[in-house]
């Protein structure tokens, strides 16, 4: 189980958010406050708009309502210049890692380094070398393309290119899907020790219920165009349907169990 978390200040806060597409509607006055230095799950049947949550978050979907205050900045109220330093302290690591398939893996880091630094090549370099061994890839894993790479290790050089510009918070968009069981173990402690190491906030959408247990202070559950935020201790009492089957079915009972 992860520490306790001390801290109540608030790095992001979503305000009466609505999200749609033409007349559907994923999200309606959704509000959500995120803590510094917690990780905190995101959960929610299929077609609740977890990822586009994310996506709203980070700017790649425009909200149709609402208000978005990054650490301490509305996002409406700021200019493009001061928008473009707030997303570079956000880190992303989408599905499979999304890397760029004609770049190694250092190169995939690097370009993000060079499109928002003027610093050196041989200082790019050594960060990118830097990123690769926090993210706990071997060192010769910055010269290999990603078809060269196995899923596991593309994760990790996504974290890596996700850390190039030293964020302050981590998205991660389902970081354990496709990996086995003992891959997903050590993820989640590369997670739980960056988080620690780098005091990083960490936004994780995901359906892993060892995950939940494992890393996660607080689980928001995404019900009914709103999102319900709570230790994973009071959710599994809450009376919800959804809740109860997804928290206190076959593989809710044996991740409790495993993480007692």
């Amino acid at each position: 189980m992860p520490k306790e978390l001390k801290t109540k200040e608030i790095v992001i806060s979503l305000k009466n958010i609505r999200n749609q597409f033409g007349d559907h509607v994923l999200h309606n006055e959704l509000n959500l406050d995120i803590r510094k230095g917690e990780v905190i799950g995101i959960v929610g049947g299929s077609g609740t708009g977890k990822s586009v949550l994310m996506r709203t978050i980070v700017g790649l979907n425009e909200k149709a309502a609402g208000e978005i205050v990054i650490l301490d900045k509305n996002v409406d109220d700021v200019s493009f210049k001061e928008l473009t330093q707030l997303r570079q302290r956000m880190g992303v690591l989408f599905q499979d890692g999304a890397l760029f398939s004609s770049l190694t893996v250092s190169q995939n880091i690097e370009a993000v380094i060079k499109e928002h630094t003027k610093l050196p090549s041989t200082l790019v370099r050594e960060i990118a070398a830097l990123k690769i061994s926090l993210a706990g890839l071997p060192f010769d894993a910055g010269d290999k393309y990603p078809s060269e790479l196995s899923g596991g290790m593309r994760k990790r050089a996504g974290i890596a290119r996700a850390l190039a510009l030293d964020p302050d918070i981590l998205f991660l968009d389902e970081p354990t899907a496709g990996l086995d069981p003992i891959g997903a173990s050590q993820f989640d402690q590369l997670i739980a020790s960056l988080q620690e190491s780098l005091g990083l906030t960490v936004v994780m959408i995901t359906h892993d219920l060892d995950s939940l247990h494992a890393i996660c202070n607080r689980i928001g559950v995404l019900l009914d165009k709103k999102i319900k935020v709570d230790t994973i201790n009071n959710l599994t009492k809450e009376p919800d349907p959804w809740i109860k089957e997804y928290f206190g079915g076959p593989r809710g009972r044996a991740a409790t169990r495993s993480h007692k």
